[in-house]
């Protein structure tokens, strides 16, 4: 637990890059409400389409697939498919105590191959550029996992 303190900048590198994409996480969903807010619809579930303050005149439409409003909701499902990883990997690259620098490359490395794949995704770029962030970011936490696992058993 000695590794677990503000005083330990690898854990102040893990804290700052896990509170950024908790951000992301959340932001995320608040994006695609916002733009299921905007299009006035996008909505994924039956129930959706009862009268409510928020939706004073459903209709069957809003059931209907939306891009604008579907690309925020598979951003947000990629997200919540890749971050978790992260997070457990990054506490566990803590607890071996690795080098700063290396700690700092890996985990800011992965913020921005995420940041990268956002904002590919949102631009409509080619499956082959989202894929290309995807890997960076993925090979980081499998590198992250490999590291403190070869810690752990030596």
């Amino acid at each position: 637990m000695d590794h677990l303190t503000l005083e330990n900048p690898v854990f102040v590198t893990y804290a700052i890059a896990s509170a950024l994409m908790v951000l992301k996480i959340m932001g995320q969903g608040w994006m695609t409400v916002f733009r299921m807010m905007r299009k006035d619809g996008g909505f994924v579930s039956p129930e959706d389409l009862r009268k409510t303050p928020l939706n004073p005149n459903p209709r069957p439409e809003q059931l209907e697939i939306d891009d604008y409003v579907d690309r925020s909701r598979r951003m947000h499902r990629n997200d919540l498919e890749n971050i978790p990883g992260f997070w457990m990997a990054g506490f566990l690259m803590v607890m071996v105590a690795p080098p700063l620098w290396l700690a700092q490359v890996l985990m800011y490395g992965f913020v921005a191959a995420r940041a990268a794949h956002a904002v590919a995704y949102a631009t409509k770029q080619t499956h082959d550029i989202r894929a290309t962030f995807y890997t960076i970011g993925s090979l980081i936490v499998i590198f992250m996992a490999l590291y403190a696992l070869w810690a752990l058993l030596l």
